[in-house]
């Protein structure tokens, strides 16, 4: 039996919603998520799909939504936004004891560290630079009257918002004293710039959030499970805040494989993306100090769930989040020039 998995009922489930299922199904923890769980299935005939569902306890009121997660993919199927087909959702929780979806299965790399990185040879990773804007790009260009997801959530106000609710949550779920945390908290809260659209946002596009192929070229966009309506920038500064660079003086999540030879630096996603999309992009600094301080509150979070027992496999990466909540805090403070 796997932790998270009800295998009976669900391989029924399967049997009910999925196209050619040949019992029995195999499941196994696909590993790197901080969140909801994710598991491969196999079935005898080595098909294979994905399975989502919320972590095993802590979760957070108004977290770990399935079913805005599987709208959201559903609605994206028709656009150019890159996402898994759809086969299902569960909502019956004596399947499973929580909501679950499962989506077909894409074939692609996930880019974390120097050994996933020699996945993409180097004369295609400035060209999976660009692709990975690109996919951004798609994502805030999304209709989104067209796709029925206009009353995914409010489109005002979204840095302001962002800034409340990650001062909660960090105060709900941290055991130490981090002042350095509000500091920057009111600082940005100082100076937002004004919000001049929204759009669909994906909330953590990252590299490590994207399947992509050796020839460069971007599979899928995942993990969408705090995707809302709001300031595009915003979107953009945490792409920028998990890029890591060769000259950082830390790397958030430990060894990034953006920092391998061929990358494009962050400047160069700036500009691709405004050449792509032609948004002024003056305030990115901001953003980027905003995404950091953001991404410090996450880690924080995601640490307590770790400790707390409410995810199956913890990491090793998990053991420098306390540190990583600093220095990105830090690198926040410096960008504003906080004291």
């Amino acid at each position: 039996m796997i932790e998270g998995i009800q295998q009976a009922a669900v391989t029924e489930w399967f049997a009910s919603n999925a196209i050619d299922v040949s019992a029995p199904l195999r499941f196994e923890l696909i590993t790197g998520g901080h969140s909801n769980l994710t598991y491969k299935v196999t079935d005898e005939n080595h098909k294979q799909w994905v399975l989502r569902r919320p972590p095993l306890g802590h979760v957070l009121k108004g977290a770990h939504d399935m079913g805005r997660e599987h709208r959201l993919l559903s609605s994206l199927s028709t656009t150019q936004v890159p996402v898994p087909p759809v086969v299902g959702m569960c909502t019956d929780a004596a399947v499973n004891d929580a909501d679950f979806y499962v989506t077909e299965f894409v074939n692609g790399h996930v880019l974390r560290d120097k050994e996933t990185a020699a996945l993409v040879p180097l004369g295609n990773r400035s060209l999976l630079s660009d692709r990975i804007v690109e996919g951004l790009a798609s994502i805030h260009s999304v209709d989104l009257d067209a796709t029925q997801l206009a009353d995914l959530g409010k489109k005002e106000d979204y840095v302001a918002r962002q800034l409340r609710t990650w001062l909660r949550q960090f105060s709900a779920m941290t055991s130490r004293e981090l002042p350095i945390i509000k500091r920057v908290h009111d600082a940005l809260q100082d100076a937002i710039p004004t919000q001049t659209e929204a759009t669909l946002i994906h909330g953590d596009y990252r590299l490590d959030n994207c399947l992509v192929t050796s020839d460069g070229h971007l599979s899928a966009v995942l993990d969408w499970e705090i995707s809302t309506l709001g300031d595009p920038l915003a979107d953009l500064g945490i792409l920028l805040a998990y890029w890591s660079e060769a000259s950082d003086n830390f790397l958030p999540l430990g060894f990034s494989a953006t920092i391998e030879d061929g990358f494009k630096s962050r400047d160069g996603l700036i500009n691709k993306y405004v050449e792509i999309t032609g948004r002024d992009v003056s305030d990115i600094d901001y953003y980027f100090a905003f995404a950091n301080w953001r991404l410090a509150c996450i880690l924080e979070g995601v640490h307590a769930r770790y400790v707390g027992g409410a995810n199956v496999e913890i990491p090793a990466e998990v053991e420098i989040f306390p540190r990583s909540v600093v220095s990105l805090a830090l690198r926040a403070a410096e960008i504003l020039g906080v004291d």
